[in-house]
């Protein structure tokens, strides 16, 4: 196993990106504050017409727009909402809207494993796995601690179904 530590990491590369969160509940709210924590300039929820999430978020300080003109808009789109609805949001709001080169990122890979969302040749799909942890970091970012868990970056190989 391959250790990486913060020194591994430019966090300058995502400050420059227009990323879009899909979905504000445990873990989208928690990546998009630990973001806009971390000096990411433009980030918006991407949400349904009508989501009672709207008002925490912009509460929080973020901007909110709908799936689809978030997808046109962004150059990383992180899918954060319920399994059950992804496959069905790709299809309708992100699959034709992101521009090529775009960086589709999950926390789950479920619905790309099944092939219930099939990417484009010319996406970058990332899968950001985590256990639980997204809130406890949002809890202790701001706090002196002596440790700090580290999330993983895994590229999916689409073409040979591994990870």
């Amino acid at each position: 196993m391959k250790m990486f530590y913060e020194k591994d990491a430019d966090v300058n590369l995502i400050k420059s990106k227009k990323v879009a969160i899909f979905g504000y509940g445990s873990q989208g709210h928690a990546h998009a504050l630990n973001l806009k924590d971390s000096g990411v300039k433009e980030i918006v929820v991407a949400l349904r017409e009508g989501s009672s999430s709207a008002a925490k978020a912009e509460s929080k300080g973020l901007k909110v727009m709908n799936l689809s003109d978030a997808a046109e808009w962004a150059d990383v789109v992180m899918i954060l909402t319920p399994d059950e609805l992804q496959a069905e949001i790709y299809k309708n709001h992100i699959e034709q809207r992101v521009k090529e080169g775009t960086s589709i990122a999950f926390a789950h890979g479920l619905n790309v494993h099944y092939d219930l969302i099939k990417a484009r040749k010319d996406l970058e799909f990332l899968w950001l796995p985590q256990k639980d942890l997204v809130t406890w970091l949002e809890a202790n970012m701001k706090k002196e601690a002596e440790y700090l868990v580290c999330l993983q970056y895994t590229k999916m190989d689409l073409e040979k179904r591994e990870i």
